[in-house]
């Protein structure tokens, strides 16, 4: 074998490699933010996380991407380590499935019909397919689908060239030589196991071995350990994602190593040991792409169906490997940031933080708004605890947004990162709004400055159309709720007309002597903030609508919506407002 035979070797592994990421990615971007609640539906049980651990992979044809995202969940906190066993167990099935589209390349036939349906014939097919879909349409749904064949089509030829490549073999003998010592099942494991770790892909490996099959011969007993190696080679990629990860992440790596090394284990001693005693013919006949793809999903469906019983045994075992220090405290990161490389999955987490952070901000608020009754530290400390953990958040989930609008996003996920990082300035300045009710109310509490009655009513019916907007936006915005989220500008409007009124009331009160100079500046203050405070209530129902209107600008939809000849508008602007009279002064 040449010099020019292994650049052409390597070439065609460079090809197999990057077709096999081109449709990946394409694969993830149709997927999108569906993988987060697939994934979230393994809790239940090993089954479920088996079967859906092996139709995320047959998705995305890659199993070290599962691997490495349920790592990065696990680091995060939001999966448990015994959640991931089943998931696992389910990726090692789904990524036979790239064999087996490659096990036709060694068939032979004077068919017509089945030769135009072999993958390398259909590959230039698909390939001319696919650069139209890419080039001619502007949806990004039918572009993923081109990106796909294209993938495919280069995938193909990628193994082409190594078939090509590696033909000359067939009458070398050093090179039989080095077959030979292979079937020494220990030798061909460590093959296996270092080829597929060096490439990290399992699919490459096998497809090259599938090569060899085809066009120079490999025998079974030659076979059967290095796939098994392959298997063991794949964990490489989980392996190096656990770096700086903590150490319950570090066993969803070590857990797919084990059940990996254990399968290899006890299918050697298995083969092997029958072989000896009943003496094996197959071992020493030609393997085909087809018999490839077989022995691989054979050996990873019986692993399963034997080690699946004992999951809790793989988990604690992990556990054992990767010990908890009993003086380290067991941490999670805010975001991870392995969580990047699926960019769906990571707005998924990233909007479930943002629901979190409604939460926070809502409850700041009715903190807030709870002082002006009776002043109580405890509350205003939790309030200011509240106001640091929002800023944080802010912070946090803002900085990791922007690294995610850097990444290649469909559309869609595109125009929801902007909507987000818009809506966390939001829910932080609600936050914010809340610690100013706070300084009101401590000011009202050390300087002994109270309201009148009538002062007292009035703050009364503003607070409670304040506290009806922040539950509208909270249940919009948590639920992703486009008829509540229309019905939070009418009541904005309404809280806005009743600061208003609230305002011009009080200069009455002043004036008629009703109520002290003073209370004036804390009494506009608190107006101030319960208008501000309905208008980033506003904005985040805006950014709702808008996320489902993406060509409409926010000033258009308000002079739109605001419209005189909005029936609609006005009739939920007139019911709110009328739930909320003033009391006649």
């Amino acid at each position: 074998m040449g010099i020019l035979e292994f650049i052409k070797l390597f070439g065609g592994i460079a090809l197999f490699l990057y077709g096999m990421i081109i449709m990946s990615a394409s694969l993830e971007k149709m997927a999108g933010g569906r993988l987060e609640h697939i994934l979230k539906r393994a809790t239940s049980s090993r089954l479920k996380g088996l079967a859906l651990g092996l139709g995320i992979t047959c998705a995305i044809q890659s199993s070290s991407a599962v691997t490495v995202m349920l790592v990065g969940l696990v680091n995060s906190g939001i999966m448990r380590l015994h959640q991931t066993v089943g998931v696992i167990m389910g990726t090692n099935i789904g990524t036979t499935i790239t064999a087996w589209l490659l096990s036709s390349i060694g068939i032979q036939t004077d068919n017509t019909i089945l030769k135009l349906l072999k993958p390398e014939s259909v590959a230039p097919l698909m390939a001319v397919a696919g650069i139209v879909m890419v080039m001619a349409f502007k949806a990004e749904k039918r572009r993923n689908i081109g990106a796909i064949l294209l993938g495919f089509s280069v995938l193909m030829f990628g193994m082409t060239v190594m078939s090509e490549s590696v033909a000359g073999l067939e009458n070398d003998t050093g090179f039989a030589n080095i077959l030979t010592a292979f079937k020494n099942p220990f030798l061909g494991v460590l093959a296996g196991a270092v080829f597929t770790g060096i490439i990290q892909s399992s699919s490459a490996s096998v497809g090259l071995l599938q090569s060899f099959a085809a066009t120079i011969g490999i025998q079974y007993a030659t076979a059967v350990p290095i796939i098994m190696g392959q298997n063991i080679g794949t964990c490489v990629t989980a392996l190096l994602s656990t770096i700086g990860a903590n150490k319950n992440a570090k066993r969803v790596a070590v857990i797919h190593i084990y059940f990996n090394v254990i399968g290899t284990i006890c299918y050697i001693i298995i083969i092997y040991g029958l072989n000896a005693i009943f003496r094996f013919s197959f071992l020493s006949d030609n393997i085909t792409p087809l018999g490839i793809a077989v022995v691989h999903s054979l050996f990873n469906i019986t692993v399963t169906a034997v080690l699946f019983p004992f999951g809790n045994y793989l988990e604690k075992l992990s556990m054992l490997t990767v010990r908890e220090n009993k003086s380290e405290m067991q941490t999670y990161a805010f975001l991870d940031e392995r969580l990047l490389n699926t960019p769906g999955l990571a707005l998924a987490q990233c909007r479930d933080l943002a629901i979190k952070m409604c939460g926070i901000a809502h409850d700041a608020v009715l903190y807030s708004l709870s002082l002006f009754n009776s002043f109580d530290e405890k509350i205003a400390k939790r309030l200011r605890d509240n106001e640091q953990t929002l800023d944080s958040y802010e912070d946090r989930l803002g900085t990791y947004l922007v690294k995610l609008s850097s990444r290649e996003l469909p559309d869609a996920d595109s125009w929801e990162v902007s909507r987000l990082l818009h809506a966390i300035s939001d829910l932080e300045r609600m936050g914010d709004h809340g610690l100013n009710l706070l300084e009101s109310a401590e000011e009202m509490n050390n300087k002994d400055i109270t309201f009148s009655r009538s002062a007292l009513d009035d703050l009364s019916v503003v607070e409670s159309a304040l506290r009806e907007v922040i539950g509208m936006t909270l249940h919009a915005f948590t639920n992703r709720d486009l008829d509540s989220a229309r019905q939070i500008e009418p009541m904005e409007q309404v809280v806005d007309e009743l600061v208003h009124s609230a305002r011009a009331r009080h200069i009455k009160r002043l004036q008629n002597g009703e109520c002290a100079i003073e209370t004036s500046f804390v009494w506009s203050d608190i107006m101030v903030n319960f208008e501000r405070i309905s208008d980033h209530c506003s904005n985040l129902a805006l950014s709702l609508i808008q996320s489902n209107k993406q060509s409409m600008t926010g000033h258009l939809y308000m002079a739109e919506l605001k419209s005189k000849d909005n029936s609609e508008f006005m009739a939920l602007f007139e019911t709110f407002r009328g739930k909320y009279p003033f009391k006649k002064i």
